[in-house]
């Protein structure tokens, strides 16, 4: 969604808005955001088919009241507290936060912080990640580190390799979020699911994306569209490249290709 369907304000326009819905293609969301995050842009491109949240953690139907499970993918507690420990111990500049199905949790206000609940436009729960998971009740999906430091994300994605977490994935995200998922956790586990149930084949499938956790989608579908606003080396397995996120380039490729 970021980078993508959204505009640098963090919303879907007006206009890329109804590009998408004069389409008439059935659009299912893969985001490494959370359903909380995803809300305003399923309602408001009224989407009723399963969504795919948390680099595809999280299998869901949105609903009148909030969402249905359909599949889900979390990080073991053990390597979530290693994770947060070490990162909060050797780089306490980055700003650290987790989410579980529900809530986004922080143990302090950062710059980074200020910057991601501007963009989506929720409020983070602010306690110590020690007491949460001390006796946790919801298991945790995401573990998300922002810095916008370019060499200081280099030393940190190189660090939290290091750890050597057992059964998670570590994705880059744009040049400033580090994230942390389940190792089954991938937008292609997402997108399987999709062709599965609606028996689709590949070359019935497109899909649109900006950043490194895109690849597998991109890699995965018939037509893999790719943003004017990406790296270029994701614009390297690109069939198509569409306009920037901040030129309606989600409807605009769709425009294209039908």
């Amino acid at each position: 969604m970021d980078g993508t369907l959204l505009n640098s304000a963090g919303v879907v326009s007006a206009t890329n808005a109804a590009m998408i819905k004069h389409s008439g293609v059935p659009l299912t969301l893969v985001s490494a955001r959370a359903p909380m995050e995803m809300a305003a842009a399923i309602h408001m491109l009224n989407l009723h088919a399963p969504q795919i949240g948390f680099n595809g953690g999280l299998i869901y139907q949105p609903g009148a009241h909030g969402w249905n499970v359909i599949s889900q993918r979390t990080i073991e507690f053990l390597a979530a507290t290693t994770l947060l420990r070490a990162v909060a111990t050797d780089f306490p500049n980055v700003s650290l936060s987790f989410y579980d199905l529900n809530r986004w949790y922080a143990d302090r206000v950062t710059p980074g912080l200020r910057y991601e609940a501007k963009l989506t436009g929720q409020t983070p729960t602010l306690a110590d990640w020690r007491t949460v998971l001390t006796s946790p009740t919801e298991p945790v999906f995401k573990v998300m580190m922002i810095t916008f430091d370019r060499d200081e994300m280099a030393r940190l994605q190189q660090f939290v390799r290091s750890l050597q977490l057992p059964h998670v994935a570590i994705a880059q995200s744009g040049t400033a979020y580090l994230e942390v998922t389940h190792i089954e956790a991938q937008k292609s586990r997402g997108i399987n699911y999709i062709m599965t149930r609606e028996h689709l084949q590949p070359a019935d499938t497109a899909a649109f994306g900006d950043g490194h956790n895109d690849l597998p989608m991109l890699k995965m579908v018939g037509t893999p569209v790719v943003m004017a606003n990406a790296l270029p080396e994701i614009k390297a397995v690109g069939q198509v490249i569409t306009k920037s996120n901040d030129e309606d380039g989600v409807g605009y490729g769709l425009q294209q290709l039908l």
